[in-house]
């Protein structure tokens, strides 16, 4: 993977025309007497086939930002641009990973992952389904298409929510801290299985989360945001070797660039 050096990201630096655009994007909320101020003109791109990692304090405005990216939310201030064209609205190009993964518990596993389909085309095809099969033997849950939500464990539920969003073959995938509320050994597991899908499947991810090491772990670059209202105070590229391994996490190198991840951090907090 490309490791980005410029403020703008990898376009600035090949020319290339870059997939997602922020520019002087802000927004605030009214709560009570007075309105919150989530976001201050935010600005970034990110490059066709970029992993890019958003961190910052609780507050930060990193989910309420990453709502804009994907049109579920309106900008006070400022534009956002997929594909070279503004977004106004949802886009079937764009997916969404959230924490929570809402599947419908009447439903079995493989129908959870088709449900999209089956909204969109008021049916299912033979390819569709072909397709949606192959995908959970990605995900590690060959063998689980036919049991229901409850019996799954919660890294495996969220394996068929990755699933669900791939088989709709989004250009971009937004990710709202989808691993979470996951213990650490299957948050780590899952991070893996992520990697091998972004790689896989050639995507642009932009992921929100709390943890420092995650987001280094996975992510070409880290945007830091700063505490409300959100600004952004730092872009690190993360120049670890591709493909990556958990091996990393146990480097000198690792340590420096999470170390700087967190020095930003705190300098946007104070």
């Amino acid at each position: 993977m490309t490791q980005l050096v410029t403020e703008m990201g990898a376009s600035a630096a090949s020319g290339d025309q870059p997939l997602l655009v922020v520019e002087r994007v802000s927004k605030s909320f009214v709560a009570g007497p007075r309105p919150v101020h989530a976001l201050h003109e935010i600005s970034f791109s990110v490059a066709d086939g970029e992993f890019v990692s958003l961190v910052g304090p609780s507050g930060s405005g990193k989910s309420t930002l990453l709502r804009i990216l994907g049109g579920l939310a309106a900008a006070d201030g400022g534009r956002v641009y997929f594909a070279g064209e503004p977004v106004t609205a949802p886009n079937p190009a764009i997916g969404f990973v959230f924490q929570r993964t809402n599947l419908m518990p009447w439903r079995t596993v493989v129908d959870n992952v088709l449900l999209p389909v089956e909204v969109q085309r008021g049916h299912v095809d033979e390819a569709a389904l072909r397709q949606a099969l192959r995908l959970l033997r990605l995900v590690g849950l060959e063998g689980f298409e036919e049991v229901y939500p409850k019996q799954l464990s919660g890294g495996m539920a969220q394996r068929v929510v990755l699933a669900r969003t791939l088989l709709q073959e989004p250009r971009l995938l937004l990710m709202d801290e989808p691993f979470g509320a996951l213990d650490a050994l299957t948050r780590e597991r899952l991070n893996v299985e992520l990697l091998r899908l972004y790689e896989r499947h050639a995507q642009t991810v932009v992921l929100v989360t709390h943890s420092i090491g995650e987001a280094v772990f996975l992510a070409d670059r880290v945007l830091v945001l700063s505490k409300s209202p959100g600004r952004l105070v730092a872009q690190v590229p993360i120049d670890l070797p591709w493909p990556r391994d958990p091996a990393l996490l146990g480097t000198p190198q690792f340590a420096r660039l999470a170390q700087r991840v967190r020095e930003q951090i705190d300098a946007g907090v104070g």
